[in-house]
């Protein structure tokens, strides 16, 4: 099968559009047709079905792009350790979290990862969803759970506890709660329900709502939980990494805590000898370190 044709029909596929297609590939429109006629001749097959709106894969065309999508990750991965070089840590690094770590704990730290490497180019996707590392989704993910899968390299990080925080401001406003039920004069922050969470925080949740709080928010990340703690509107439920980063919190009700939730780093193995990987996780591995040392002093 001509790769060619096969590269044109990823780009068309993925785009959803020739004209688009065409652009990326630096090709004309009516050469890109041409190809994806010939391909469709080749197999004797119709591999999207063609709507005023643009191209829609067939039954066909979803194996056929599959099958092309694996070939490209695989190039990538390929091509990712020839450019790795002994002495020099450079080219982009696909890093995937949480919204609430990246935004709250591993993009302020960034800065010291660039000033060693300032060659890197990190592609940070924060998301709940969990990228599927073998598949070449994402490099690297920093997950709030040990990864299932076996053709993982993983690294216990730390763990965490969700705990709840308001401003000072706040509590002189509404006073402190002492007990569970005190909360019922206060306003509950926290993830909604229904968003994917670490099951520890949400079971906290969860008991808190028992004692029947009368007025809540919630958010569908931490991130937007932590922007309502600071803006005085109640307790939040945080984990408490932020105390460093945000230190004028107050602690509400020292006694109530979530369980402990792991935090772990996960590479595929076939980058176990990336540069790129290895500098990354050496600096969150140091970061996480002098956290560590900052928190017993």
């Amino acid at each position: 099968m001509d790769w060619d044709k096969l590269r044109i029909f990823h780009a068309v596929a993925d785009k959803g559009s020739l004209t688009h297609a065409g652009e990326v590939l630096h090709l004309s429109q009516s050469a890109v047709s041409r190809q994806i006629r010939a391909l469709e001749e080749s197999l004797s097959v119709t591999l999207f079905h063609r709507h005023a709106r643009g191209l829609i894969l067939t039954e066909q065309g979803e194996l056929l792009f599959d099958a092309t999508s694996q070939m490209v990750r695989r190039l990538d991965a390929a091509a990712a350790r020839i450019r790795d070089s002994e002495d020099e840590v450079f080219g982009e690094l696909r890093v995937t979290t949480t919204t609430g770590f990246g935004t709250l704990w591993l993009a302020p730290r960034l800065a010291t990862l660039y000033a060693k490497y300032p060659a890197l180019k990190i592609d940070l996707m924060l998301e709940e969803r969990v990228l599927d590392l073998p598949m070449r989704e994402a490099d690297v993910a920093i997950r709030m759970k040990e990864p299932t899968q076996s053709d993982l390299i993983r690294k216990r990080l730390m763990q965490i506890r969700m705990r709840l925080y308001a401003t000072p401001k706040y509590l002189a406003e509404h006073g402190t709660p002492k007990t569970m039920d005190d909360m019922t004069q206060h306003r509950l922050i926290s993830q909604h329900a229904g968003t994917a969470q670490v099951a520890a925080g949400a079971l906290l949740v969860a008991e808190l709502m028992t004692h029947d709080i009368p007025s809540t928010l919630t958010v569908n990340n931490y991130f937007g939980v932590l922007q309502g703690v600071l803006n005085h509107l109640g307790v939040g439920v945080l984990p408490d990494y932020i105390t460093e980063d945000f230190p004028e919190l107050v602690r509400v009700l020292p006694d109530v805590e979530s369980g402990e939730v792991p935090v772990f780093l996960a590479y595929p193995e076939e980058l176990r000898h990336s540069k790129r990987v290895a500098a990354f996780r050496d600096f969150v591995v140091e970061e996480i370190m002098e956290y560590r040392k900052r928190q017993q002093e």
